[in-house]
């Protein structure tokens, strides 16, 4: 066995076989982020022997501060940050592989990806995403982690189909108004305790430790100093949807879908989310202020100005990003500022 895992063979809940199952495993991590590139470096290190990321977006210079894969070169180069990652983790460590996929994630997509994997990580900045993460996760029968922060504050789960409650049995719908980074901001400490209780659930899950995960709901602000668990258990739904007898899997079907379209003529692309209903835009209003330029609202819609787009939050759920005719880009500036 390879010296360079000689410190965790030691760790006797790991030794020579768990490190053996390691190098067998195939972990999805879906967005590259904060979240996603701490935990592809220490999987990495770890020595799992198959890493897939995938993540739309290229490493900016407000990346750098908490996305620790990522260097001031990679900013300069434009390079996507699933090809910076790959590049990055190879330099760690040749013995594993590493997969890049520069994409949105979509139903189609994701359903196509998971087929030889063993467990599913969340680093995604968006419900709609954990939501298709969740069915596809139930469907094909993959343990997934889910893992959020903002600000000092930082949350994660761990769920596993057919034993606990999923996503939609917690949630039973995508949130709206949440803070994002770009609303309320974030601090590395909060990003770094996620990514410790994720990749610890991960390497208890692929070394075959399942009796030691820790079955609640984690949350705490590094900040505040507060630290807390909540058994979630009670919350599995029989009925659910996602999980539970005769489950449909409601976001993996198109009608469920948010809805893209670029207007002719108008270099503007108009995203529609599912199961929306009306939106009380002085709500986001109160989240934008001050983080945004010409910010205006009134009671049918809410306007502002960012990184050279204006963008329209309409009430019933619609928002119009002007200034662009890419779907990708659309949609990554409305998760950005809408949750």
């Amino acid at each position: 066995m390879n010296s360079r895992y000689s410190r965790q063979i030691l760790f006797s809940p790991i030794g020579v076989q768990g490190q053996e199952k390691l190098q067998q495993k195939h972990v999805l991590i879906i967005g590259a982020g904060a979240l996603g590139s701490g935990s592809a470096e220490m999987l990495t290190r770890a020595g799992v022997g198959r890493i897939t990321i995938i993540d739309r977006d290229y490493v900016d210079w407000s990346n750098l501060q908490r996305q620790q894969l990522y260097a001031e070169q990679d900013v300069e180069e434009h390079l996507p940050k699933a090809i910076a990652a790959q590049k990055r983790l190879h330099a760690i460590n040749k013995e594993i592989e590493v997969i890049a996929h520069i994409q949105d994630v979509t139903a189609l997509e994701l359903e196509q990806l998971v087929h030889d994997v063993d467990l599913l990580i969340d680093a995604t900045d968006n419900f709609e995403t954990r939501f298709l993460i969740n069915d596809v996760a139930q469907k094909y029968n993959i343990p997934w982690i889910y893992g959020a922060c903002v600000g000092s504050y930082g949350l994660t789960y761990t769920i596993l189909p057919g034993e606990t409650p999923c996503l939609s049995c917690l949630l039973e719908s995508i949130p709206l108004g949440i803070a994002t980074c770009d609303t309320a901001g974030i601090i590395s400490p909060a990003v770094s305790m996620v990514v410790s209780h994720q990749v610890t659930e991960a390497l208890k899950i692929l070394t075959n430790n399942k009796d030691s995960l820790q079955k609640r709901l984690i949350s705490f602000d590094v900040w505040q100093n507060e630290y807390s668990t909540m058994n979630v258990q009670p919350l599995k739904k029989p009925r659910c949807p996602s999980c539970g007898e005769g489950a449909v899997y409601p976001y993996l079907q198109q009608e469920n879908q948010t809805k893209t379209t670029v207007l002719c003529g108008r270099d503007t692309v108009q995203i529609r989310m599912p199961f929306s209903g009306e939106i009380r835009t002085e709500e986001y209003a109160k989240l934008l202020e001050n983080k945004v330029e010409q910010l205006f609202v009134n009671p049918y819609l809410l306007s502002f100005t960012a990184d050279d787009k204006r963008l329209v939050l309409f009430r019933d759920g619609r928002v119009l990003v002007h200034g662009t005719k890419h779907v990708a880009e659309a949609k990554s500036l409305y998760h950005r500022y809408f949750g």
